[in-house]
């Protein structure tokens, strides 16, 4: 097995909603809003180019912020998992 396989591959969409959505929290300038904000000014400037902007670029947050949301993610899920168990 892979390192980076996944036990439930299915799960990449969730997880990725999840990372967005405490990103926003945190304020975060992640994800679609900064990808069209950067076309918006890429455009005006004459330099925009499809290839060169990814909506998925995390290269500006800092470690430090990109590791609150990596933390965050596994306090949600295990809260999650928590109350799942609890409720059986």
């Amino acid at each position: 097995m892979a390192k980076h396989n996944k036990i439930v591959p299915e799960c990449h969409h969730a997880i990725d909603a999840l990372k967005y959505e405490i990103a926003a929290e945190m304020g975060l300038p992640v994800g679609k809003s900064i990808a069209d904000l950067n076309v918006e000014f890429a455009t005006e400037l004459g330099a925009f180019s499809s290839n060169s902007i990814k909506e998925d670029y995390w290269g500006h947050i800092t470690a430090r912020d990109a590791g609150a949301v990596g933390g965050a993610i596994t306090s949600r899920l295990i809260k999650k998992a928590e109350e799942t168990m609890f409720n059986l």
